[in-house]
């Protein structure tokens, strides 16, 4: 099979090292990819949102199926597309991915159908926004509607700050028009879990739990960044809360799409915050995770190609899916600066017997440089957590590149919780 994967971030090489165990698999061609994916997939120049190049690609070279990883052609339409040209595809049609494109249309969704989410308000000018937060309950999170590069939420722990992030959103469009309409909502308290599931429409599988590490510094300090770090299992994720999530939150999900018209086919990403409630969705994604990705398929003992096949098939088979119950740390190394200012370009040495899936790479006359904030992630599963945590900094150790940053406490609450 000549297989087309859309992106070109860790996500994507997460999912091209897994689909490569397939003795099915011919080519894999990666559009854009970046220099780590090279390795392991043919990397072309045509970015992921150049939705008409990628279809005029797929049918020029054949391809029998194609993965569309990243959200901004997901809401675009590039299944639509690719699929209008009949190549199958695994991900969702424009009209399903809207349960990430618009923030509105999700928070919409969970009222309707009595999925537990935090209360909101919507807003579509800045005079209404910032008369609500004059009495708003503070804190309070204030969200742009559409996408923004996993950046569109600010959480604001005084009404200064919540009136500024209005402003940002809606006057000085730092995100452009998903910021033209924003949804402020409850400050909700507790674990946070991130679920990614298969789901053909019909089915829903969740795929093992992981936990995020979203702030740039040790103990959650700093900027928020799109995840310096990952593991799994997340030990607060129970068997007994897995149970409640599936009956209230991800097969209502399903079925609420379904009833508005919009069934989604593919991954269905669940942000879940674990308050004294019960769970509740802090947000959907249409796709993959990053960098949950990064533990969450290694862990995957089934074989993902296939998986994804019977999904776009619309036959989906729960006893297909298996889960290795060892333990996976994922340790992100970024250029100092992330997320804010950062210099490229430097030589980047990654040894043969690493797990690294790269992000932010390029090759440039013939040696792989730094070309990102989140340059490559090191990826390791052992028996434990702790074993994992431990033989992931171990490799880190060996991955170097000048100006390199990376945290140094990834998993250590996830340990906490399990001593």
């Amino acid at each position: 099979m000549n297989i087309l994967v859309v992106g070109g971030g860790g996500r994507e090489h997460a999912i091209i090292k897994k689909i490569k165990e397939n003795k099915k698999v011919k080519k894999i061609y990666a559009l854009p990819g970046n220099g780590g994916i090279a390795r392991d997939a043919i990397c072309v120049d045509i970015g992921a949102k150049e939705i008409d190049k990628i279809t005029e690609f797929a049918v020029e070279n054949k391809i029998d199926f194609a993965i569309v990883a990243p959200d901004d052609p997901l809401v675009l339409g590039c299944v639509d597309a690719l699929n209008e040209k009949g190549i199958k595809c695994f991900g969702p049609k424009a009209n399903a991915a809207i349960i990430e494109g618009s923030k509105i249309f999700s928070k919409n969704l969970m009222k309707k159908y009595n999925i537990p989410t935090a209360q909101y308000e919507v807003f579509e000018n800045k005079e209404d926004a910032l008369k609500y937060l004059e009495d708003a309950p503070i804190p309070t999170v204030i969200k742009a509607d559409g996408l923004a590069l996993g950046k569109g939420v600010v959480i604001a722990m005084t009404r200064d700050e919540a009136k500024d992030a209005v402003k940002s959103m809606m006057e000085d469009k730092i995100f452009g028009e998903s910021g033209s309409k924003i949804v402020i909502e409850e400050f909700l308290e507790g674990p946070e879990v991130s679920v990614l599931s298969f789901t053909d429409g019909k089915t829903v599988v969740p795929m093992i739990s992981s936990m995020d590490h979203k702030r740039a510094l040790d103990n959650d300090e700093g900027l928020n960044t799109g995840g310096m770090g990952t593991i799994a299992p997340n030990p607060y994720y129970t068997k007994e809360i897995a149970d409640e999530c599936m009956e209230k939150i991800f097969i209502p999900t399903i079925d609420a799409m379904n009833k508005e018209g919009r069934t989604f086919s593919g991954c269905l990403y669940f942000g879940l915050m674990l308050t004294k409630d019960g769970p509740k969705v802090i947000e959907y994604n249409c796709r993959f995770g990053d960098p949950e990705t990064q533990v969450v398929l290694p862990l995957l003992e089934s074989d993902l190609l296939d998986i994804m096949l019977d999904i776009a098939d619309g036959r989906l088979y729960a006893d297909k899916v298996e889960f290795s119950k060892k333990s996976a740390c994922c340790v992100v190394m970024a250029s100092n600066g992330y997320p804010g200012k950062y210099e490229t370009g430097f030589k980047l040495n990654i040894p043969e017997d690493v797990n690294a899936y790269v992000a932010g790479a390029k090759i440039k006359e013939g040696t792989l440089v730094t070309s990102g904030g989140r340059v490559l992630g090191v990826t390791c599963k052992a028996d434990t957590l702790k074993e994992a945590i431990d033989k992931a900094y171990e490799d880190v150790k060996k991955v170097s590149f000048e100006n390199s940053y990376y945290r140094k406490d990834i998993g250590q609450k996830a340990l906490k919780i399990l001593n």
